[in-house]
């Protein structure tokens, strides 16, 4: 009994609370080698801070490229804080560990953390988004307007989301019961948003097939005509043209529908107007009438020698307002210099034939060096056509070669290109918006002509395994300059008229025209063509005697 009793006792005074252990403060050797390890650290984040931020800045100013300037630029701040934080922690070593030094040190990890999360969601809101923009700008690619803005409201909240946990990680927060709870959550909310989802995924959708991209008119099952504006995370956003509000379509269903784009493969769209004529007149005179009026209208398509010809015949038009020329002048302006831009891509076109057809007889058995000189010099005089020269610099120890643009006083197709919409922003029907429309346009078909050109130009200097496809790379880039650049010649759009019916005493016919840009004067400018050219039906028939309501 007695020796239970005294096990007991041992067995409680064993379990008593043990006192804490005082506190160990650093000593002043440890506190001198923290002051001089953070000095040390200090003067090193000074110093790549000078290299970074000041020669790396003057070195990037002297090259074409800006994206290395902006990246500079927003982390700048975000730097300076890495560096203090980064100092601090490696000097807090030297203090030791144990007590507050490994509390102050778990802070100071967290900081880091925090501010490298926010340099990143930084980097990639602004810098990453920016390079991307200026990629697809330099591309034919349409994800600069559908997916880089989903990127850049997605990205950042991931990076937000793992920035936080390591945040609460380094601080010893045990996550992972809540991550446990999350999971059970996100079960319950999946099925619950479940057709939010299928919104989502139905806009990825979107994004990888890219049916259209910002600013595409399209047509809507009703019949409306609607502007592609945002393509979101969940909707769609729409602007329709006649109500002129905006309307927000789930992807799910907008992804389930017949979706036409009226601005592609060109902004070019057809119109078909039903007229009746007297059905005693001539079939011939009323079907030459109204040839006049679709050709002698400015904003239609057909054969310039053409319009030019008939376009004074063509009353409907505005007069000239203030300093504003009138609609048939800025016309005529614009067709006489966009006759020269179509001889000028006519001329491309045949010395590309003719160049195509130097090289498949020379590159049977492989191209020698005299050979490949000849194809060399004949595509500098096909270069010549464009505007573009050859610019050659040393870098190191090695010649560089590129195209640039080359001033000259004789015509060239990027100098007429310019004159020609520059010329078009006369236009006395044009709105606001269009004095960016028109220059973005066709400065982006100008960079695309010039990249496609000199990826040319780098394959005939350095052909390697590709010197029997030189033709081929050639015949790519006359179809993408005939379907993608700018027709050189549009015979099968030129206005039709067909006598479709005869009902009663009236003759119906049919007349169908091209507008060359639906895009323009807030995409009304098909309505605007096709309400004049009707008034100008009227006006024309009747003065014939041949008019007839039908």
């Amino acid at each position: 009994m007695i020796y239970t009793l005294i096990a007991q006792a041992a067995e409680s005074t064993s379990k008593a609370p043990v006192a804490p252990a005082p506190p160990t403060f650093p000593t002043a050797a440890q506190i001198t080698a923290f002051l001089y390890t953070f000095g040390a650290s200090v003067i090193v984040c000074f110093v790549i801070y000078i290299l970074l931020f000041y020669i790396l800045r003057s070195f990037l100013r002297r090259t074409e490229k800006d994206t290395g300037l902006l990246i500079l630029a927003i982390s700048q701040i975000p730097a300076i804080a890495i560096f203090l934080f980064l100092s601090l922690k490696i000097s807090l070593f030297q203090l030791g560990s144990g007590g507050i030094i490994d509390w102050i040190g778990q802070g100071l990890t967290a900081l880091l953390i925090a501010a490298l999360t926010y340099l990143i969601s930084l980097l990639f809101t602004e810098a990453a988004v920016a390079y991307l923009k200026d990629y697809a700008r330099k591309t034919e690619a349409v994800w600069d307007d559908v997916l880089i803005p989903l990127l850049q409201n997605f990205i950042p909240v991931i990076t937000y989301i793992i920035g936080i946990s390591l945040f609460f990680s380094s601080l010893g927060v045990d996550l992972s019961g809540i991550g446990l709870a999350i999971g059970s959550i996100t079960v319950v909310l999946g099925l619950a948003v479940k057709d939010i989802l299928s919104d989502f995924f139905s806009g990825l959708v979107l994004l990888v097939d890219t049916p259209f991209k910002f600013g595409d008119v399209i047509s809507m099952p009703d019949g409306s005509i609607a502007i592609i504006k945002q393509i979101g995370i969940r909707v769609t956003k729409l602007y329709l043209i006649n109500e002129h509000c905006e309307v927000y379509v789930p992807n799910t269903s907008l992804g389930g529908q017949n979706i036409v784009n009226l601005s592609r493969p060109t902004t070019h769209y057809a119109y078909t107007i039903q007229v009746s004529v007297r059905v005693d007149a001539d079939a011939v005179v009323a079907t030459n009438i109204l040839q006049e009026i679709i050709i002698g209208h400015p904003d239609t398509l057909g054969d310039i020698d053409e319009k030019l010809g008939c376009l004074d015949s063509f009353a409907a038009l505005r007069e000239a307002e203030g300093d504003k020329l009138s609609k048939k002048e800025a016309g005529r302006l614009r067709l006489l210099v966009e006759k020269d831009v179509n001889n000028q891509l006519q001329k491309l076109e045949e010395a590309f034939e003719g160049f195509v057809m130097e090289i498949k007889q020379l590159e049977k058995g492989g191209l020698n060096p005299e050979e490949l000189r000849s194809i060399q010099k004949n595509y500098l005089e096909v270069l010549n056509i464009v505007g573009l020269a050859v610019i050659t610099e040393r870098k190191g120890k090695r010649l560089r070669s590129r195209l640039e643009e080359q001033q000259t006083g004789k015509a060239t197709l990027i100098g007429l290109i310019r004159e020609w919409y520059q010329t078009w922003l006369k236009d006395p029907d044009l709105v606001f918006e269009d004095q960016n429309i028109l220059p973005d346009e066709w400065e982006q078909k100008i960079e695309l002509l010039k990249i496609k050109l000199n990826k040319i130009f780098q394959k005939i200097s350095n052909p390697g395994v590709d010197e029997t496809r030189l033709d081929d790379y050639s015949i790519k880039f006359v179809e993408w300059l005939h379907d993608n650049f700018k027709e050189s010649n549009t015979a099968w759009k030129e206005p039709q008229v067909q006598l479709t019916d005869i009902q009663g005493a009236a003759m119906q016919f049919s007349v169908r025209f091209y507008v060359d840009n639906i895009q323009l004067e807030h995409w009304r400018r098909g309505n605007r063509v096709q309400n004049e050219v009707r008034r100008e039906m009227v006006r024309r028939l009747r003065q014939a005697y041949i008019y007839t309501l039908g």
